[in-house]
C-alpha cells in the first residue's frame, strides 16, 4: 500500500479528553486547528458523551492516535480491534491514524507502552505488522517514537532503529519531542542529534507534552504537567532541522483550565511563526 501521507490538518492541535468536552463546546471560536482522538476512549460510546463528541467533531478536524495496537509485540494483531478502528475511522471520516512503536500486550492488554529490542529482525517484523494494519484500516499508519525507562539488548541505536522501521515499512513518523527529551535523560544521549537524525520526509506531525520528575535522572512521560524550557528549545530545534509541522499538545492528567492549555497552544504557535519567518528571511 502507498504510505504517502497528505496530512489534512495544519497548525496547532490539542488532544481531546472527555473532561474538555464542556469547555470546548462553550468557546465561541475553536481553540486549536485540530483535535487528536484516542479511538479506544470513544468507540462504542452512546448517550450524552456521544452527542458531545459529535458536536465537537463538527467544529474541529479530527485525527486519531491509538493506544493498544501492540505493533512491537509478539502476539498476533487484534483483528477485532482493527475492525472496530476501521469502523470508527470511517464513521468519523478520519484519514490520519497513528500508533506507538512499542509493545503493549502479549495474550492480554498490558496497559503500558514497552520498548522493543533495536534489532534488524525487529525492523523487518514490525514493518510486516505495519503493512497488515494499513491493509486492515485502508489508511497509511504513522508511528510514534516512545518514552522508555530501560533499554533491551539490541544492535542499533534508537534513532537508527526508528529510521530503519520508517524506511522498511515506507511509513511516516509522529515525532514526540518530549519523548526524545525524556529518553535522553533516562537512558543517556543527546536529544538534539536524535531529532536531527530523523528523516525530514517521513515526519508527519509532532507531539509536545510535559512530564513528571520522579528523580533527577528519571523522568516519567506523564502528560500531566506544563512543558518545560528544554523541551520548548527542542521544539525550536526540530523546526529548524525539519521545517514547521503540525504540532499537538498532549495533556492527560492534572488537567488545568482550558485557558492554561490555550497559553501552551499559543506558545507552540509562536515557535511555528518564528520558524516560518526565519525561512522567509
Amino acid at each position: 500500500m502507498n504510505a504517502t501521507v497528505n496530512l489534512p490538518v495544519h497548525g496547532v492541535g490539542l488532544g481531546l479528553r472527555r473532561s474538555l468536552l464542556g469547555a470546548l463546546a462553550q468557546t465561541p471560536e475553536p481553540v486549536a486547528d485540530f483535535l487528536e482522538v484516542a479511538p479506544e476512549n470513544w468507540i462504542g460510546l452512546g448517550g450524552r458523551l456521544a452527542r458531545q463528541f459529535a458536536a465537537v467533531s463538527e467544529r474541529y478536524p479530527l485525527i486519531c492516535h491509538g493506544l493498544s495496537l501492540n505493533l512491537g509485540g509478539l502476539a498476533p494483531l487484534d483483528t477485532r480491534l482493527l475492525r472496530d478502528l476501521r469502523a470508527f475511522l470511517d464513521a468519523n471520516q478520519v484519514q490520519v491514524y497513528s500508533e506507538h512503536l512499542s509493545a503493549c500486550g502479549d495474550h492480554g492488554q498490558l496497559y503500558d507502552l514497552l520498548p522493543v529490542p533495536f534489532t534488524e529482525a525487529n525492523v523487518r517484523r514490525i514493518a510486516e505488522r505495519i503493512a497488515q494494519v494499513q491493509d486492515a484500516l485502508g489508511r497509511p499508519l504513522i508511528i510514534e517514537n516512545v518514552s522508555a525507562y530501560l533499554t533491551l539488548p539490541g544492535e542499533m541505536s534508537e534513532p537508527a532503529f526508528v529510521a530503519a522501521v520508517l524506511d522498511e515499512a515506507d511509513c511516516h513518523l509522529l515525532l514526540d519531542v518530549n519523548n526524545v527529551y525524556v529518553n535522553s535523560v533516562n537512558l543517556g544521549g543527546d536529544a538534539a542529534p536524535y531529532i536531527s537524525a530523523m528523516p525530514s520526509k517521513r515526519i508527519a506531525y509532532l507531539h509536545m507534552a510535559g512530564h513528571f520528575d520522579a528523580e533527577p535522572d528519571l523522568k516519567i512521560d506523564s502528560h500531566g504537567a506544563p512543558i518545560i524550557d528544554p523541551v520548548w528549545a527542542l521544539l525550536e530545534h526540530t523546526y529548524q532541522c525539519h521545517g514547521v509541522r503540525p504540532t499537538l499538545l498532549e495533556r492527560d492528567f492534572n488537567m488545568p483550565p482550558l485557558e492554561e492549555l490555550q497559553r501552551e497552544l499559543q506558545q507552540i504557535r509562536h515557535y511555528q511563526q518564528a520558524a516560518a519567518i526565519q525561512v522567509r528571511a
